[in-house]
């Protein structure tokens, strides 16, 4: 089976499951999005400091009554 087949029997057959509406929504979850993740992931925690986040933690924290 080709992987052009594979792919329509795969979609055929969440079709027959779940229906036309939920087969593709089932799909989409699947989205690659786009960007680079790692990258994208160093710049943001690189430019956080240990101070900045102890400061952040300390500022969620509930007080226990």
């Amino acid at each position: 089976m080709t992987p052009l087949e594979l792919n329509q029997k795969g979609f055929e057959a969440l079709i027959a499951a779940l229906g036309y509406a939920d087969a593709v929504r089932f799909i989409k979850q699947f989205d690659m999005g786009t960007g680079d993740y790692t990258k994208d992931r160093d710049r943001w925690l690189n430019a956080l400091g240990l101070d900045d986040i102890w400061a952040d933690l300390k500022q969620q924290q509930v007080p226990k009554e």
